[in-house]
């Protein structure tokens, strides 16, 4: 998919035209829910009546549809009505809804703003329209946070993998502190072309004095991080919720939940086909971008090898790291996001029930009798495909312990559940697991043979350890400690452990 703002043209004339052009360009939201519609409130408080901005609600949808109707009491009515002058044109002295026609018509820069439910349509449609209209100049990008699947392939993927060249725009928001005059935001505006992330960024930075807009070559992997943040959510919920009491656990909960994120999408960057173009067919240095220090790491095992593999990332980690970690903080006021509230009403139920919920639906009951639609919990989405896509991109069990276990408290067998809700409330438990689950299981396997020198075998297997060159051939199903099991009487986190290794 082409999607550059500049068309294959040599002529420095136009290029300078287009430059100037894309100075005063229109940005255009379609599909306006929560975020998108909270984004917009913010520019228009900021600017007023943003000529920049067009907006497009989706057919059949109203534009305020998204938010409550104590929500829409507390905005200012002169906004309100300003965002809906942005979201109509006039034809034949009669107002008329903007339409995704309307806005690659009139926009240099137009964001699908569909969760993951409709992206994919949505992208499809958008490019047809361009195609049809002859606007190849236009750029999409889109927000959507979760895993898209193949239903008739049964694939799940990033959909940036897909479409590498489409945009992914993200930045940490709370839908209430959007609509606060004077909070401000960061965000990263991602595309693997430098000078297109350069240039969008621009554009979007424009919007509202409040947000702050950076570039970032990185597509594929933020929209993987927004994916594994909105499940990491849910399980930071959890947290708040059930060891209110045991605050202890807290800190180490939450920062492993950041620290596997950003490890994850490490080896998700591992794994794209256009590495080599990313880094060195570049219009301009990635250091112009800002690009230094912030870097990811992945650690790729390797024929038996493993390998540590540094990565740049975006110029501003700063914006994603909030991102990540402002969705999994509980708000001095206001609401948490909805995954984390998920994540809050599975502890409750969990507490009251005393088990893990039946299945994904039961979870989804208990989420809609709390007053909390599952429609726009991405986080659960994403679990669904969670198997899928820890498997094609390779993901290391060490480096998505957390994920795992709130995937097999949900997915899990009836003893696997028995083994995941131990651990996650009992603090002591989940303490241990966070510990352990995050070594790598040869990390471990010498670490337990320290533990057990009385055992020739444990003692043999650090013997062969020290001979550095016939080290890696002797732990290789030898000794029986290579692939030891869960005893009957180990505690429930080395269970559940145990179980998931087995399975991932």
């Amino acid at each position: 998919m082409q999607n550059s703002f500049f068309d294959r043209s040599l002529d420095k004339d136009y290029i300078h035209r287009r430059i100037r052009e894309l100075e005063n360009a229109k940005i255009g939201f379609y599909s306006i829910g929560l975020y998108p519609g909270s984004l917009v409130y913010n520019a228009v408080m900021q600017a007023g009546s943003n000529s920049s901005l067009l907006l497009a609600p989706r057919p059949g949808r109203e534009l305020m549809g998204a938010f409550s109707k104590e929500a829409i009491q507390g905005m200012d009515r002169d906004y309100v009505v300003n965002m809906h002058h942005l979201a109509h044109h006039q034809e034949d002295n009669e107002w008329i809804a903007n339409t995704l026609e309307d806005l690659i018509l009139e926009c240099d820069l137009v964001i699908l703003s569909a969760n993951s439910s409709y992206i994919v349509q949505d992208l499809d449609e958008a490019c047809r329209l361009r195609k049809k209209l002859g606007r190849s100049t236009v750029v999409f990008a889109c927000l959507a946070g979760s895993f898209s699947h193949d239903a008739v392939k049964n694939d799940s993927y990033v959909l940036c993998e897909k479409q590498p060249n489409l945009a992914f725009f993200t930045g940490f928001h709370r839908h209430g502190a959007l609509r606060d005059p004077v909070d401000s935001f960061t965000a990263n505006f991602c595309h693997p072309n430098a000078l297109t992330a350069l240039l969008g960024a621009r554009m979007l930075d424009k919007l509202s004095l409040n947000i702050q807009v950076s570039p970032g070559v990185h597509n594929l992997e933020a929209q993987y991080i927004k994916a594994a943040k909105n499940m990491a959510s849910i399980f930071a919920g959890f947290g708040y919720e059930f060891h209110r009491d045991n605050p202890g656990i807290l800190p180490t909960l939450l920062t492993l939940l950041l620290d596997q994120c950003l490890d994850q999408a490490a080896t998700v960057s591992m794994s794209r086909r256009d590495r080599h173009e990313l880094y060195n067919a570049q219009p301009i240095a990635l250091t112009e971008l800002g690009y230094g220090v912030p870097r990811i790491d992945a650690t790729l095992n390797t024929g038996g090898n493993m390998e540590k593999v540094r990565d740049h990332t975006f110029s501003q980690l700063t914006a994603m790291v909030a991102d990540v970690r402002g969705s999994m903080m509980l708000p001095v006021t206001g609401q948490p996001t909805r995954n984390f509230q998920a994540g809050q009403v599975l502890a409750k139920f969990m507490r009251s029930q005393q088990r893990c919920p039946f299945s994904i639906e039961e979870f989804e009951e208990w989420c809609e009798k709390s007053d909390l639609n599952t429609g726009g919990l991405e986080g659960l989405k994403a679990l669904r495909y969670w198997s899928q896509i820890s498997a094609k991109y390779k993901i290391q069990v060490h480096d998505s312990s957390m994920i795992n276990l709130l995937y097999t408290a949900l997915f899990g067998n009836d003893q696997e559940k028995q083994f995941a809700f131990e651990v996650m409330t009992a603090s002591r438990e989940l303490s241990n697991y966070c510990q352990e689950s995050v070594r790598p299981t040869n990390s471990r396997k010498y670490a337990t043979a320290l533990t057990h020198l009385d055992q020739p075998e444990a003692l043999e297997l650090l013997a062969n350890a020290v001979i550095a060159d016939n080290a890696r051939k002797a732990i290789h199903d030898i000794y029986g400690i290579e692939e030891s099991s869960a005893q009957a009487d180990d505690p429930a986190y080395v269970q559940a452990m145990s179980s998931i290794e087995s399975s991932w």
